[in-house]
C-alpha cells in the first residue's frame, strides 16, 4: 500500500515523547500497565528504560527515534489492520516502523496475551 508523501513527512517529524503520554493513557485506561508498554517498545526498538527517556528527553522525531533503534528481527510478523492501513503492505520503511509500534500498542490495550504481542518466530 502505498501512502501518500505528505502522510509520510507528517509521520517523520512528529516527536515519540509528544505521542509517547497518548500511548501510555490508552495502554492504562484499558488496565494495562506503562511496564508492559515499555516491554512492548523494548522488544520492538530495542530501547531499555534509560534509552527511551533519552529518546522523550531529547524530543527526537519519529525518523530519528527509529534510525536510533535496533528494529527486532521479527517485526516482520508483525501483520494487520491500524489506522486503516495494513501493516504488511506499507512500502515506506519509517511509516511502516511507525505502524508496527502502533499496531503492537493496540493488541496491548485490547488484552491480547503478551506472548502473543511478542512475535516468534
Amino acid at each position: 500500500m502505498t501512502t501518500t508523501p505528505e502522510h509520510d513527512a507528517k509521520i517523520a517529524s512528529l516527536t515519540f515523547a509528544s505521542v509517547y503520554p497518548h500511548y501510555v493513557k490508552k495502554v492504562e485506561t484499558k488496565g494495562r500497565t506503562k511496564e508492559e508498554l515499555h516491554q512492548v517498545i523494548e522488544w520492538l526498538t530495542g530501547f531499555g528504560e534509560k534509552e527511551l527517556q533519552e529518546q522523550i528527553d531529547q524530543k527526537v522525531t519519529f525518523d530519528t527515534f527509529f534510525q536510533n533503534a535496533n528494529l527486532n528481527p521479527n517485526a516482520h510478523l508483525i501483520t494487520g489492520v491500524i489506522c486503516g492501513y495494513r501493516v504488511e503492505e506499507i512500502e515506506t520503511l519509517l511509516t511502516k516502523q511507525v505502524r508496527y509500534l502502533d499496531k503492537l500498542i493496540d493488541e496491548l490495550a485490547k488484552g491480547k496475551k503478551m506472548e502473543k504481542i511478542l512475535r516468534k518466530a
